[in-house]
């Protein structure tokens, strides 16, 4: 049995992570910025659950979870950053208070939950760092560029901190879901509210096929639950998983055409360096 904070509990991934984990015995902190949204996991799975509310760009609320956990549980053996929302905007468009907002959540709401809980892993010599980024944190396009941006963020901040506590016993693992079923595409998205003519063909409809098809996509969110419990089990958790048919494909092509432009431009790589004797 470990004990685990989930961030981002109300709907979708993070609400299935929290349940999967419950399930498999394990107790959970489980969160959401308005906590009457996870009461209901709290009824069903009894004392194992703790309801707490988390904002994540709060650090005050923050800071509380941790310390609800330590409370009730005795500390935080696997921290699962699930909390976030998407921005559909060409560059042009966006706003730069919604864009701040967006990176504060997505990024920073991260690492100041890392900030609080990581003091705790270090003390006991273990723990399990486990980031939700996405597909588009590997792979960016059109109309996710400032969402992407923060999941690339993300993506750097896992690799490096894997590096810096893995010596410490601490694991790390980013999870980059593809197209899932959530309410990511729906209640959850943000979007610009100056659009601009000139990208209406392309960025535009971009946007108009993303919430088309939010109810149609492929992802099971119930697997992503699955499959983070499984991970956290594991004493040699993968660094990065990918989930689905989807981002497996879009990131394998990403992989050849950057091989193959590297492959193209060598000779112009390699031929930086002053001429020897200088």
């Amino acid at each position: 049995m470990s004990r685990w904070l989930v961030t981002g509990c109300s709907t979708g991934i993070g609400r299935e992570i929290a349940r999967a984990a419950l399930e498999a015995g394990h107790q959970v902190v489980v969160t959401a910025r308005k906590v009457a949204d996870v009461e209901d996991i709290v009824e069903t799975y009894g004392a194992d659950a703790l309801a707490v509310p988390l904002d994540v760009t709060d650090r005050a609320q923050i800071d509380a979870a941790v310390a609800a956990a330590t409370d009730a549980f005795g500390g935080i053996d696997v921290l699962v950053n699930n909390a976030g929302y998407g921005y559909l905007s060409a560059i042009e468009e966006g706003d730069d208070a919604d864009v701040r907002q967006l990176f504060d959540t997505n990024y920073f709401g991260v690492v100041d939950t890392l900030k609080a809980v990581l003091p705790g892993m270090r003390a006991q010599g273990s723990g399990h760092v486990i980031n939700i980024s996405s597909m588009t944190g590997l792979v960016a396009n059109p109309p996710n560029a400032y969402y992407s941006s923060t999941k690339f963020a993300l993506e750097a901040l896992t690799e490096a901190l894997a590096k810096e506590v893995g010596p410490l016993g601490i694991k790390v693992t980013a999870i980059e879901p593809g197209a899932f079923r959530t309410d990511w595409a729906k209640r959850s998205m943000h979007e610009t509210a100056a659009p601009i003519e000139a990208y209406a063909a392309d960025v535009g409809a971009r946007k108009d096929l993303i919430k088309a098809f939010a109810d149609h996509l492929p992802g099971d969110p119930r697997k992503v639950g699955e499959a983070v419990v499984m991970v956290a089990g594991l004493d040699a958790p993968p660094l990065r998983l990918l989930l689905g048919k989807d981002v497996l494909a879009a990131v394998r092509a990403k992989l050849a055409e950057m091989t193959a432009s590297i492959d193209e431009w060598e000779a112009v790589t390699v031929d930086t360096d002053l001429p020897r004797g200088e």
